[in-house]
């Protein structure tokens, strides 16, 4: 398994949606924090976005696991960046 960054880029003009579907989405990451897919996960504190570190096959895969997203699948997101990472140190260094 890979481990893939997800940056999302959040609009402010989107920031009602979230609100109202951010427990939907906070579940779905916390049922992927449990199966071990998802490893952390946070917005950054300036509300312009979150990054989410994930452990995935291949990049296809972790696009169509983001596009069940709650965020995604009611247009929240402004833009979805999603790359393989390779922490050489820390924590998720293998």
């Amino acid at each position: 398994m890979a481990i893939f960054a997800v940056h999302y880029t959040y609009a402010e003009d989107r920031a009602a949606g979230r609100d109202e579907h951010r427990p939907a989405h906070r579940a779905w990451l916390n049922d992927l924090l449990a199966e071990g897919t998802v490893l952390t996960s946070g917005p950054y504190p300036d509300g312009s976005g979150a990054l989410i570190l994930i452990a995935a096959d291949d990049l296809p895969a972790a696009r169509t696991l983001f596009a069940q997203d709650p965020f995604a699948q009611h247009g929240l997101i402004h833009e979805t960046r999603i790359v393989e990472w390779k922490p050489t140190m820390g924590a998720f260094a293998e």
